[in-house]
């Protein structure tokens, strides 16, 4: 069984690579794979299995 999890975030306009590469991280670490962004990237939706 998969879940998803939206993720809506400003990155700004200093250093937005940087910033959405971290918040991109962040979330792999914790196991979550992206699976659609938005054209503005504002809006992201991840995908993880529910029981790891």
């Amino acid at each position: 069984m998969k879940e998803y999890k939206v993720s809506t975030k400003s990155i700004g306009l200093r250093n937005p690579s940087q910033k959405l590469e971290d918040h991109l991280n962040q979330h792999a670490r914790e196991g979550w794979k992206v699976i659609h962004i938005n054209a503005s990237m504002t809006t992201i939706v991840f995908e993880r299995e529910k029981f790891r």
